[in-house]
């Protein structure tokens, strides 16, 4: 709480100053992202490319070479073996047989009499055929790209049109950073995945209204502050709501990928993340790129004729 108090409740960082730097290493980000997805890729989970997922407990910690070296005499094609949290739980992964649901059964068969008695429950098995998991490739591609859009088309109607140019670029970049995450570190990418990246794509949205609506007040309010400046002081007299808010999110997060389990680690790994380049981009992408646009002050609705500006010796000293 003593930490919490001394944080300024209007700081004067100078962000737009440093504006050219924070866009260039934000399309350094983007451009790199898009190299790892171009060159390495995404591991899809089966749930976008097909296959047999099996879930096992072993009789002690698994010996995952043994047991790879044994499924892998099977001749069953392409087989991943990983560790599902604890020592004795593994994440069995094979490719979709050929031939209908009797020789997925038959594989499952297989790996049962191969593993034998160092396995002591089966937890699940799924089957996922090519054909769902291109339609859900189809499907998740478009729901992002729709999502996109839809908040695009939300900034617009309720502020202008350069507003929802920045938004909708920011969104970009925040959804491609988070692909390149998954290509970087191999996490699976299957439906919890993508419901990450929609929500990041939600909670970031939501910073860059905050300080847009900041923005927006601005305009209406000093008809005579250079643009710069106007835009400097919004991020500052929002960067402690923002600072606030992505710190309690990321410890509810950080406690879900530390206690959470191997099922939602990839979920909230990548939401941590996430969070962290939705924030940089609401206040390091967003408002700079409105540097570039023909921001209007008269008829933005307000029409008051008086206009004082804010003392930096007084915002700077207050506290919350």
């Amino acid at each position: 709480m003593a930490l919490i108090r001394k944080l300024p409740i209007a700081p004067n960082f100078n962000f737009i100053g440093k504006r050219m730097a924070m866009l260039a290493f934000a399309a350094c980000l983007f451009s790199a992202s898009l190299l790892l997805f171009a060159t390495v890729g995404l591991n899809f989970g089966v749930d976008f490319r097909g296959g047999i997922l099996i879930e096992v407990r072993t009789n002690g910690p698994a010996n995952l070479s043994d047991m790879r070296s044994r499924l892998g005499a099977l001749g069953l094609g392409a087989v991943t073996l990983q560790e599902f949290g604890a020592a004795d739980e593994v994440l069995i992964n094979l490719q979709r047989q050929e031939g209908e649901e009797s020789a997925q059964g038959a594989a499952v068969q297989a790996v049962k009499e191969a593993l034998g008695s160092r396995v002591t429950e089966y937890r699940r098995t799924e089957f996922v055929g090519p054909k769902v998991g291109g339609e859900l490739k189809v499907a998740g591609a478009l729901a992002t790209v729709l999502a996109i859009l839809g908040i695009a088309l939300y900034v617009w109607f309720r502020f202008e049109w350069p507003f929802a140019v920045a938004a909708l670029v920011a969104l970009i970049h925040d959804v491609v950073a988070m692909i390149g995450f998954f290509a970087l570190t191999q996490l699976e990418f299957d439906l919890s995945t993508l419901a990450a990246v929609l929500t990041v794509a939600g909670y970031s949205i939501n910073d860059t209204v905050v300080i847009f609506d900041r923005v927006r007040e601005a305009l209406r309010k000093y008809k005579k502050m250079p643009i710069l400046e106007l835009l400097n002081m919004s991020i500052n007299q929002t960067l402690t709501r923002t600072i606030l808010t992505s710190s309690t999110t990321l410890l509810a997060v950080l406690a879900l990928a530390i206690f959470g389990g191997a099922v939602i680690r990839g979920f909230s790994t990548s939401l941590i993340w996430g969070i962290l380049v939705g924030t940089y981009s609401s206040f390091g992408l967003a408002v700079p790129l409105l540097t570039f646009m023909n921001l209007r002050r008269a008829g933005i609705g307000d029409e008051e004729k008086g206009e004082k500006r804010p003392s930096k010796a007084k915002t700077s000293a207050k506290t919350t």
